[in-house]
């Protein structure tokens, strides 16, 4: 199996998930606890997505110039700072600490 034929299943495979979910009945996710379970499985997958691109590098944990340009862009979008002052807030933050080297 070559990559673009892997790429080509997986969008199809996307495409019938994202087609499937449109002919759940709307009455399914009424309910509380489906509701509270959709809206805090979102807030739970973007934060695992933002954990393993700051942290992770292939199999490794690493700690460096990522952590604290997120940890300066959580405090940002705390302050409800417009988004754009946030990202490049952060990509200063991590450029600043390697261009000093005190972060790879």
């Amino acid at each position: 199996m070559t990559l673009w034929t892997a790429t080509m299943i997986a969008s199809i495979v996307c495409v019938a998930l994202k087609a499937i979910g449109y002919l759940v009945p709307p009455r399914w996710f009424d309910a509380p606890t489906p509701a509270r379970i959709t809206d805090l499985l979102t807030v739970a997958l973007l934060s695992a997505l933002v954990a393993v691109q700051t942290l992770g590098a292939g199999q490794a944990v690493i700690v460096d110039a990522r952590v604290p340009a997120v940890l300066v862009a959580a405090g940002l979008l705390m302050m409800r700072a417009p988004f754009l002052v946030v990202v490049v807030a952060a990509a200063a933050v991590a450029a600043l600490l390697r261009l000093w080297g005190v972060a790879a």
